[in-house]
């Protein structure tokens, strides 16, 4: 069993930055792959990044070249930094944490980009 708290989302402009963290419950997150889900109002849930316990990282293609996913596994944490937001990024954010087809999620942290 992994809790997974996010954190870090909020109003931000158009252009702008913003970093989202999820703290683990646990440390012994090496194993997992991890990943950052969004879900803006009447759409899916979609991927946005994943790593793997490897360090591979895969996007989906609208974030690419802004989006960096990024752990630290020694903190249990996994990190999403965003870059040049735009306002179809608004979404609540997942953080996900998935091992032998288990998946654990957050409760997810607001992302709106607004001017």
């Amino acid at each position: 069993q992994v809790q997974l708290v996010e954190s870090g989302g909020g109003l931000v402009q158009p252009g702008g930055s913003a970093r989202l963290s999820c703290a683990a419950s646990r440390n012994s997150i090496s194993f997992y792959t991890m990943g950052w889900y969004r879900q803006a109002p009447g759409k899916q849930r979609e991927l946005v990044a994943a790593i793997t316990n490897g360090g591979n990282t895969n996007y989906t293609e609208s974030v690419k070249g802004r989006f960096t996913i990024s752990r630290d596994n020694t903190k249990g944490t996994v990190y999403l930094q965003m870059n040049s937001l735009k306002p179809e990024d608004t979404a609540v954010y997942f953080c996900n944490a998935r091992l032998y087809g288990f998946d654990f999620w957050g409760r997810g942290t607001q992302v709106t980009v607004s001017s």
